[in-house]
C-alpha cells in the first residue's frame, strides 16, 4: 500500500455527490421552490431592525422563535430545536443516530439530503420503491431491519409532490421497532389543505420515536436565511440540543421567522395563490400533451415522456426554457430524468412558463 501525502477522509465520503440546487442566475426563478409572493414585509422588516445588532450574539435556545412557533401551532415550545434550515436538523439526527454499520431509509424519489446525510456519518443509505410517484408504507417496511435507526419520510414528497394520508403515517410507524426513529419532513406543510393529510403532530406527541421537520424557506420565503425548526420528543430534542451548534441559529433570521408567524394574512394570502396557479399551470401544461403529476406542494413535475409532439426530451427543455431566462429543476438525480420541476411562482411568471413551453413543443 502506497503511503498518503494528504489527510485522507473517513471512508465513504469521496462516494458522496454533492447536493447541487437550482440555478439562481435566471430572470424567472421557478428552480427551487421558493415562495412565489417573497416574505411577508413585516418579517423583512424584523430582519432590518436587527442590523445595528449584528455585533451581539443570537439567543443560543432561540427562545423567542420556539415561543412563537409553539403559540402559532399549538405546540409545546420545549421539544422544538431551531436550526439553520431544517438541512441541518436532517444532518444532526443522522449524526446522533446512525454511523457505521447502520441504515438510513427512505423512498425511492425522496429529497437527496437524505443519503448524502447517511453517507456522511458512515451509514448505509437504503431505499424502498414508490408506487405511481408515492411513498409506499409496505415497501418502506419490507426493508426495515435490525440495522434501520432512521426512516425519512418527505410528506408532502420533493420532487413528486405525492403525500401519505393520515392514515398511512400511522400504519408505517405502527410497523416501525420502537428503536427506530420516523422522520417527518413537512417541509410544504403550510401548502396543504386536505382533510386527510398531517404533518405528524399527533405521531410526536403520542411516541418517543417521532420526529416532525419544519421550515421558513418555502411558504414564509426565507431561505436565504437559512431556519427550520423540528418539533420532538423530549428525548430527542435533549440529544439535538447536545450535539447543534450554541448559536446556531442568527438573530436576525429569528426575529424575522417570528414576524413572519405572526402574518397570518399573509401566509394565507400565499397558500391560496399557490393553490389557484399550480391548478391552472398543471391544466395549461396537460393541455400542451404534457404529463403533470398530481401535486399538493408548491412545484410540480412536468414529465416530457411521450410528449405528443415527439419533443421528449426534458433537457432539452429546460435549455430551451434556460436560453430564455427561465430556470426549473432538471430531475436525473432524482431517477427521474424525462421530468422537470417547476416551482409555482407569480402570475405573470407561470403564463411565461406556459408559452415558452408551447413554443419549444411547437418547434
Amino acid at each position: 500500500m502506497s503511503t498518503p501525502t494528504a489527510p485522507v477522509p473517513r471512508p465513504g465520503i469521496l462516494d458522496i455527490a454533492p447536493y447541487i440546487g437550482g440555478e439562481a442566475a435566471g430572470t424567472i426563478r421557478l428552480a427551487s421552490n421558493e415562495g412565489a409572493l417573497g416574505p411577508s414585509p413585516k418579517a423583512v422588516e424584523a430582519y432590518k431592525r436587527l442590523a445595528g445588532e449584528i455585533h451581539r450574539y443570537p439567543d443560543g435556545g432561540s427562545t423567542e422563535l420556539r415561543k412563537a412557533l409553539g403559540a402559532r401551532f399549538g405546540l409545546d415550545a420545549g421539544r422544538i430545536v431551531c436550526g439553520a434550515g431544517s438541512d441541518e436538523l436532517i444532518g444532526l439526527l443522522v449524526r446522533a443516530y446512525a454511523g457505521p454499520g447502520d441504515e438510513v431509509l427512505y423512498s425511492q424519489h425522496g429529497f437527496l439530503m437524505y443519503p448524502i446525510a447517511a453517507k456522511s456519518v458512515g451509514a448505509t443509505p437504503v431505499t424502498a420503491p414508490e408506487t405511481d410517484l408515492t411513498a409506499s408504507v409496505d415497501a418502506l417496511l419490507a426493508r426495515v431491519t435490525p440495522r434501520t435507526k432512521i426512516v425519512f419520510v418527505a410528506n408532502p414528497n420533493n420532487p413528486t409532490g405525492t403525500f401519505l394520508t393520515a392514515d398511512e403515517l400511522a400504519r408505517l410507524h405502527a410497523g416501525l421497532p420502537a428503536t427506530t426513529l420516523l422522520v417527518i419532513d413537512a417541509a410544504y406543510a403550510e401548502y396543504v389543505t386536505r382533510n386527510d393529510y398531517s404533518a405528524g403532530v399527533e405521531l410526536v406527541e403520542k411516541f418517543t420515536n417521532v420526529v416532525m421537520l419544519r421550515t421558513f424557506s418555502k411558504i414564509f420565503a426565507l431561505g436565504a436565511l437559512r431556519l427550520g425548526w423540528g418539533y420532538c420528543p423530549a428525548g430527542v430534542a435533549d440529544v439535538l440540543n447536545r450535539v447543534r451548534g450554541p448559536f446556531n441559529v442568527s438573530a436576525a433570521a429569528q426575529a424575522a421567522g417570528v414576524a413572519a408567524l405572526e402574518d397570518v394574512e399573509f401566509m394565507e394570502r400565499s397558500r391560496a395563490h399557490n393553490e389557484q396557479w399550480r391548478e391552472w399551470f398543471s391544466a395549461e401544461v396537460r393541455g400542451l400533451g404534457l404529463t403533470v403529476h398530481p401535486s399538493i406542494g408548491n412545484f410540480v413535475l412536468v414529465d416530457f415522456k411521450g410528449a405528443a409532439s415527439g419533443k421528449d426530451d426534458a433537457e432539452k427543455a429546460r435549455l430551451f426554457l434556460k436560453d430564455r431566462g427561465i430556470l426549473v429543476r432538471q430531475m436525473p438525480s432524482y431517477g427521474l430524468p424525462t421530468c422537470l420541476r417547476v416551482t409555482i411562482g407569480r402570475e405573470d411568471e407561470m403564463r411565461t412558463v406556459v408559452a415558452m413551453l408551447k413554443e419549444f413543443l411547437a418547434g
